[in-house]
């Protein structure tokens, strides 16, 4: 029951933190709208109709938007809260060293993941140039606000996740599930795999944005594997006798 209480606590306060962050969202959601349609605006020719600006067909579709992107950023402002909650109710169950690598695998996801959700919004800019070009300039184009943020928020996801690709490969080593040897083995068909989900998971669907995040989850792949080899090398060394 004890447990259980710190549980419903610890959910509490998240959620309080992710309404206040969600408010703060709410304020700054005209500035973070803006830069969202940055790459719209960039691409723009004579082929929009809507001047760089996004089209509403529904007289509520404005206010619910501004209330999902307020909701997002109200999670993404609070996460590190939430994540130190999460931290706060799982420490006492964990060894010394399981809490350090605790500590280093949040950081390193949430560094990973900030660095993925840039990484997309980079790369969207020549994405919608590619697919406007692939549709030919018979057609004029004015994006729906609801489709086109939504397109943003899951690319930002898609490559996010994607980037988690390295923790996992390095958690099943340091749990043994994995080592170096399995890895360099199962390297080619780790990057065949590699580019399938990353066409998979990438809602543009073109071939920038697949390229831009297989790419990384390969060089992550071989990162892993030098992780592995200098662990194992440490250790052999530690069981050397003296």
């Amino acid at each position: 029951m004890d447990h259980l209480a710190e549980l419903r606590n610890r959910i509490i306060w998240s959620v309080i933190a992710i309404a206040i962050g969600a408010a703060i969202g709410w304020v700054i959601y005209p500035y973070v709208l803006n830069t969202l349609t940055h790459p719209l605006r960039e691409i723009e020719n004579s082929n929009s109709i809507t001047g760089g600006k996004l089209l509403l067909t529904d007289p509520l579709e404005g206010f619910f938007l501004r209330i999902k992107i307020s909701a997002y950023i109200g999670i993404g402002l609070a996460m590190p809260f939430v994540l130190w909650q999460i931290w706060r109710f799982v420490a006492p169950g964990l060894y010394g060293n399981e809490r350090r690598y605790a500590v280093g695998f949040v950081a390193s996801a949430s560094i990973l993941f900030l660095a993925g959700a840039a990484i997309a919004f980079w790369t969207l800019p020549k994405a919608l140039q590619f697919l406007q070009q692939v549709s030919g300039s018979s057609f004029a184009y004015g994006y729906s606000g609801q489709k086109y943020l939504t397109l943003i928020v899951y690319m930002m996801l898609a490559f996010g996740g994607g980037f988690e690709f390295p923790i996992f490969l390095i958690f099943f080593q340091l749990i043994g599930i994995l080592d170096s040897t399995q890895l360099r083995q199962f390297r080619r068909y780790a990057i065949v795999i590699i580019f399938v989900v990353a066409a998979v998971i990438t809602p543009s669907a073109d071939p920038i944005s697949l390229f831009a995040l297989a790419i990384p989850m390969c060089f992550f792949y071989e990162f892993s594997i030098l992780f592995g080899r200098i662990r194992e090398r440490r250790q052999r060394k530690a069981q050397l006798p003296a």
